[in-house]
């Protein structure tokens, strides 16, 4: 999120409500504003740093759907999640709230816990969304920038320190609201004879202030001994902070740090300084890419390696996130992306794809972030609330992970992993090719990981048990629920499934 305190908006033409909800969270650490009615809410959210929107339905003039789906069509503000606030608990408000774009919804009369959790994990998935989106979006943008300066390079024009002022510009934050961004950058060269540069950029605007400046720092304390490159970040709570000499010395440049991220080899050092949110791993990486490029992108290959490990990352970070409250575990998610893997391969899909789905795969149950646990650990049949709850995961994962085209094969994957070939599937019980081949692919994936696994209303099955189940099918699994051409490739290659289930990773 953008502010050490998260603002919540709760808008409701009932001033008790308001205050009831207010008595709820402001306690918890929890910054309330209110809106009366829908265009007021939408105001606040056009105008302010929203973090989550609790929202009535029943309002006079513009109703809750009416404004979810006005947020939802901002691409600006999409990213707000919403919970509608009503008294109406049938079936076709909350489809309603669902087509609107609602992630959750509460009940009248407000439970004080119920309001307090689904909230917390609201602004937990939104900070992994934000953070996740905020690196793509700066890798994405610093690699095309890249791009540009091999593509434009000319030996004869070209000046090293223009590009380092171009590169600084790609990265300093030069708007309030860019709080992803660092207030200043210091940057550290060593000339032939060992002699250290030091250049501090300030952001001024939309401009950029250089200047020169002497650091005493030892070259151990600025530099890498040669062996490797250093990648370090540190916040104002680390105990670190304080301590560095590198921290020590800023200040008598009149620097006060609050955070940083350092980058440094054996000729070079680059720090960013003073975001306005704690800094992660998600910043270290993106200014190794902008280090990178700042010595001319010497090695094209280890970029693009690194920003796909940071996505990778970032992905099984957020499926082990999704399956805290599940009975699965992180081998789960990376053994269904490695069956896919090998059906995608066996089908003669392009290899990006078969490592897109390999990766992505994880994702497909990221929507039960919003599915309670004592739904996913019932081991009793679950009542048709309960089911409807659960089969709605689908359409929450979509929602998390959301439009960026990066994220596309991972987005149809969570949305349509059930559906099934004959159209018996859900959420849209759609068949045969309307189901994207990634859905029909993850289906038999995890289907077969699923009847492996023991779960607390069944025991774990033998490989062939499972092989026999999807082929011939047990009454509840049926072969015409997956796509034939996804089936053949399983009965060609079922032993590399039992391998992956094993151990052997596929890549």
């Amino acid at each position: 999120m953008n502010h050490s305190k998260p603002i919540i908006l709760c808008v409701d033409d009932e001033p008790l409500n308001i205050s009831l909800l207010e008595a709820f969270l402001a306690p918890r650490g929890y910054d309330v504003v209110s809106a009366a009615n829908g265009p007021q809410a939408l105001e606040k959210i056009r105008t302010g740093q929203i973090d989550l929107c609790l929202l009535d339905v029943m309002m006079p003039g513009m109703d809750g759907f009416e404004v979810c789906r006005r947020i939802k069509s901002d691409e600006d503000h999409s990213n707000i999640p919403v919970i509608m606030i009503t008294a109406l608990a049938d079936r076709e408000n909350r489809i309603r709230g669902i087509e609107a774009g609602a992630e959750d919804f509460i009940s009248k009369p407000f439970d004080a816990d119920e309001v307090l959790a689904r909230t917390k994990m609201l602004l937990h998935t939104k900070e992994l969304n934000d953070r996740l989106n905020a690196a793509y979006h700066n890798i994405a943008k610093l690699s095309a920038f890249g791009e540009q300066i091999i593509i434009n390079f000319d030996p004869v024009t070209f000046d090293f320190l223009e590009k380092i002022d171009s590169i600084v510009l790609q990265i300093i934050r030069r708007k309030l609201d860019s709080i992803g961004s660092p207030q200043i950058v210091v940057i550290g060269m060593l000339d032939t004879t060992g002699n250290s540069r030091w250049l501090r950029y300030d952001s001024k605007g939309t401009e950029i202030d250089r200047s020169i400046v002497e650091l005493n720092i030892d070259h151990s304390c600025a530099f890498s001994d040669g062996s490797s490159p250093i990648m370090v970040f540190c916040n104002e709570t680390d105990t670190e902070l304080a301590a560095s000499e590198l921290v020590g010395e800023l200040a008598k440049q009149s620097i006060t740090v609050q955070n940083f991220v350092r980058y440094a080899n054996d000729s070079f050092c680059l720090i960013a300084l003073n975001y306005s949110r704690e800094v992660t791993t998600h910043d270290a990486i993106v200014l190794s890419s902008v280090a990178m490029q700042s010595l001319f992108l010497r090695s094209l290959a280890a970029q693009v390696k690194d920003t796909e490990s940071a996505f990778e990352y970032t992905v099984f970070a957020l499926a082990r996130a999704s399956e805290a409250n599940d009975e699965d575990t992180g081998d789960h998610i990376l053994r269904v992306g490695n069956y896919c893997a090998l059906i995608a391969r066996h089908l003669k899909m392009p290899e990006k794809f078969v490592q897109t789905i390999r990766i992505q795969a994880a994702l497909h149950d990221v929507g039960k972030i919003h599915v309670p646990a004592t739904i996913l650990k019932k081991p009793d049949k679950l009542t048709e609330d309960e089911w409807r709850e659960m089969k709605a995961h689908t359409l929450h994962g979509s929602k998390i992970i959301g439009g960026h085209h990066r994220m596309s094969m991972a987005d149809k994957i969570a949305l349509s992993h059930h559906e099934r070939f004959d159209g018996s599937g859900y959420p849209y019980g759609i068949s045969g090719e309307q189901i994207p081949i990634e859905g029909r692919i993850m289906n038999l994936a995890d289907q077969y990981d699923a009847l492996r696994n023991a779960r607390c209303y069944k025991p774990a099955f033998s490989h062939e048990t499972t092989r026999r189940i999807l082929i011939d099918g047990d009454g509840r699994t049926l072969p015409h629920h997956f796509d034939p051409h996804v089936l053949d490739a399983f009965k060609e290659i079922h032993g590399s499934f039992a391998d992956v289930f094993e151990g052997t990773e596929v890549r």
